[in-house]
């Protein structure tokens, strides 16, 4: 398996991913357009992506102007095997460089990615919207994790 940074030219292995996914799935895929990928990666933000034998598997994408994880996704036929967590790693690590700014995310409740975050250290703040839980990472609490 490779992490690797994301380019323009993965986006439609990105898309591919983010709707195939069993939870947190989106109400409308075209709210999601290329364009908005485009602009998280190469202006607002970073992305990597996972590969297995030069196939996309899974993808991060943190957004540094609204200290916002955008997103984290994997192929459901990829779940399980670290390779979430190595993105997560990869895309805090370098965030935490960039600033010292909390990160926040939402996620929908009851879903394997709000016990993914709980277990990776994010501290739950409240609510985002009417369906998502909001989590947050401070420097000190990602630095404290990294040491473990």
């Amino acid at each position: 398996m490779v992490i690797r940074e994301a380019k323009t030219e993965d986006i439609k292995q990105i898309q591919i991913i983010r709707n195939s996914v069993n939870q947190n799935t989106l109400s409308n895929p075209n709210l999601v357009t290329d364009v908005d990928c485009e602009n998280f990666i190469t202006v607002k933000g970073k992305g990597w992506v996972s590969e297995i034998d030069s196939q996309i598997v899974g993808f991060a994408i943190v957004d540094l102007k609204e200290n916002n994880i955008w997103a984290l996704f994997l192929h459901p036929k990829f779940e399980g095997k670290g390779i979430g967590k190595q993105l997560h790693k990869t895309m805090l690590d370098w965030y935490f460089t960039q600033t010292k700014a909390t990160v926040w995310l939402g996620t929908e409740f009851d879903t394997r990615a709000e016990q993914f975050y709980s277990k990776a250290g994010w501290t739950k703040v409240g609510t985002n919207g009417q369906k998502e839980i909001k989590f947050e990472m401070t420097y000190e609490a990602w630095t404290a994790s990294q040491m473990c």
